[in-house]
């Protein structure tokens, strides 16, 4: 299981994923988001990244333009939240680490909030 970074907990996932490779925590984020969007939705994946980045809606867009997301697929939903085409949510992975000095924490952070998700999947 440590060559994995799974663990039983949440604290102990957060310093196994530490020990991975920046590539591995890319793969590891885009599957998930990949898996929760086929579960729970676009909006669902969108506002979790927001909140794990700590991104405003402005940022979120520049981060997802930046990784190659199309800016002009960035739209709402009849609510009014924030989504993109599910297709294109692996921009948010290169785009988040071309757009903060510490875009490796924060998709660290992303697989800790979703921890309960993953052990789902």
């Amino acid at each position: 299981m440590a060559a994995t970074g799974l663990s039983a907990d949440p604290r102990e996932y957060r310093k196994r994923l530490a020990d991975q490779s920046d590539d591995q925590i890319d793969r590891w984020v885009a599957e998930l988001m990949r898996d929760v969007v086929i579960r729970r939705g676009i909006v669902k994946v969108v506002a979790d990244f927001r909140r794990s980045a700590k991104l405003s809606e402005r940022e979120f867009e520049r981060v997802f333009a930046s990784g190659g997301g199309p800016p002009a697929a960035i739209g709402r939903d009849r609510d009014g939240a924030l989504m993109v085409p599910a297709i294109a949510l692996f921009a948010l992975v290169p785009g988040i680490r071309s757009q903060v000095a510490d875009g490796r924490q924060r998709l660290i952070d992303y697989l800790v909030a979703n921890f309960a998700e993953l052990v789902y999947v």
